[in-house]
């Protein structure tokens, strides 16, 4: 993991690469199209109009999962921190919802990004998936798999299992 990030620093990995880091390979990402840039926004957006300072929306960033991952969610909630993660990236324990906008990546995320984040304990994760015009909602991860996943319907309502006294409307993003 160190060596990943050395690589970026050191201008081995240009500044305008979408790598992620996953299982120790790393991967790289399509160019981020408008459809899904415009969804990320205004979720973004929404999630932190509703959330305040309770937590912290953080876009596009890395999250440390072990020593072999470091996957950049498109949304991360994070616990609150005094330092806003300046000292060192949010681990899997400062996670309480991750948000993947998915649309060239809809596999990918579902088959390889989803079970990493279920095998290290985030607790809910919500994948939207552009070109099926669908949300998913995962919940309860246990050995390495979500017990619980529900595809919501509209008007797409949800009240993140973290974020205790919130709700959502997300019609505008399918």
């Amino acid at each position: 993991m160190r060596e990943f990030f050395l690589m970026g620093k050191a201008g081995v990995l240009g500044p305008e690469a979408k790598i992620e880091l996953i299982e120790g390979v790393m991967i790289d990402m399509p160019p981020i199209a408008p459809p899904h840039a415009g969804r990320t926004k205004r979720l973004t957006c929404l999630l932190i109009e509703a959330i305040g300072r309770r937590a912290i929306v953080s876009t596009q960033d890395p999250i440390l999962l072990g020593d072999l991952s470091a996957p950049q969610p498109d949304i991360a909630v994070l616990k609150p921190r005094d330092d806003f993660y300046t000292a060192e990236h949010p681990r899997a324990d400062d996670v309480l919802l991750v948000i993947e906008i998915a649309d060239s990546s809809v596999r990918y995320d579902r088959e390889c990004k989803l079970p990493l984040y279920a095998r290290f304990g985030i607790p809910e994760a919500w994948l939207i998936d552009i070109p099926a015009q669908a949300i998913w909602v995962y919940r309860q991860p246990e050995n390495g798999a979500y017990q619980a996943s529900i595809q919501l319907e509209a008007p797409y309502r949800i009240r993140p299992s973290m974020l205790d006294g919130l709700e959502f409307e997300l019609g505008g993003l399918v």
